[in-house]
């Protein structure tokens, strides 16, 4: 895929968000308790604005030249992804929570504002921009590798917030087709092919459920 293909991908479901983040349900139920246990609807919007915020701060931050991790490495080494209490997840909602404490209206003009920016910023960046990721000290990504690590994102809490508030949000084919690409993988790179062979053949032999990567 090419560079200019992934950040088509990434700003249509970028936009997709930011159309979901402002219907007026996601604000009536931001402190009721989302489709993910032990997360609430504000925290995952505040997630799912993220993906959009982020990207904005990474591309701001300082890169030092380290080796770039891949998106598939990315998923690939986490651990925890299926623990609620994990350290992996304890951060997770830790971060959403706080991006939710602005309140629906706040993280809504804070994501479509920032769609915005972006839809002309990215358009500038070359093909080799690396981008600082903040929460993972002297780590670096290659821009694009980190939109697709956002395309996983968004594709799949587009759907968790719909589900969430009742809505109709689907994400974009073009960012689907990146997510799945990225997570099989990823489950290639944990697993093993033989394992993901039997998870996408043999699912009497998935003893590790394989193709759970998140």
């Amino acid at each position: 895929m090419t560079s200019s293909e992934t950040r088509k991908a990434y700003l249509l479901a970028v936009e997709r968000a930011a159309q979901l983040l402002a219907e007026g349900g996601v604000a009536l139920c931001w402190q009721k308790e989302s489709v993910l246990p032990g997360m609430s609807v504000g925290g995952l919007a505040g997630h799912l604005a993220r993906s959009i915020l982020q990207v904005e701060w990474f591309l701001d931050g300082q890169v030092d030249g380290a080796e770039p991790v891949t998106p598939v490495h990315y998923y690939a080494r986490l651990k925890g992804t299926s623990t609620p209490d994990s350290e992996l997840n304890v951060g997770v909602r830790a971060r959403s929570e706080e991006t939710a404490t602005a309140g629906p209206a706040v993280v809504a003009e804070q994501a479509r504002a920032a769609w915005q920016r972006l839809s002309e910023r990215l358009t500038g960046e070359p093909a080799d921009r690396r981008v600082a990721v903040l929460h993972r000290s002297g780590e670096e990504m290659l821009l694009d590798g980190y939109l697709q690590t956002r395309c996983v994102e968004l594709a799949v809490h587009l759907e968790d917030l719909a589900l969430s508030v009742g809505a109709r949000t689907p994400a974009p084919e073009a960012a689907l087709g990146i997510a799945i690409d990225v997570l099989v993988a990823a489950a290639r790179e944990r697993h093993g092919d033989q394992a993901v062979l039997h998870a996408l053949a043999r699912r009497e032999r998935d003893i590790n459920h394989a193709l759970r990567v998140l």
